[in-house]
């Protein structure tokens, strides 16, 4: 009894392997790794900030203040007074805008607005030329 034990002829050269060898390719790729968690810089959680030098000045003026409120329905009120329309609104600002020292806006929308009333004011001040305003009451929110 014979047995075959390969595909090709006595004395044929053995077909060549047909598949990668994968170990050069794994220590490439491990050398390259850690190259790269060598070179990473050191992550700081620290945020850099330019504070003022020198003394601050003796009676620092109180800053004006103007606060609009978006109530839950969309009704707009400047320092408690309702403003009727989009126009009033935006002449309200205009007046504002148009000061040399602008007062700061305090923008504090109710918890239960919808998104539309509050981004419609936010946008109409910066058209406008508003550069002082801020959100107040985000702790509702929270």
């Amino acid at each position: 009894m014979s047995m075959s034990v390969g595909a090709t002829a006595p004395g044929a050269d053995p077909e060549p392997m047909m598949e990668m060898n994968m170990t050069p390719l794994i220590d490439v790729m491990l050398v390259l790794i850690i190259m790269l968690i060598i070179t990473i810089p050191k992550q700081n959680h620290s945020v850099n900030l330019n504070m003022p030098t020198g003394n601050p000045p003796a009676n620092p003026v109180e800053p004006v203040v103007i606060t609009i409120d978006v109530d839950f329905d969309g009704t707009i009120l400047w320092d408690n007074e309702v403003v009727p329309n989009r126009k009033a609104l935006d002449n309200k600002l205009m007046s504002v805008a148009a000061m040399p020292d602008q007062p700061e806006v305090h923008l504090r929308p109710n918890k239960l607005v919808s998104y539309k009333y509050v981004a419609g004011v936010m946008a109409s001040a910066q058209r406008l030329g508003v550069t002082k305003i801020g959100m107040v009451g985000n702790e509702q929110f929270q």
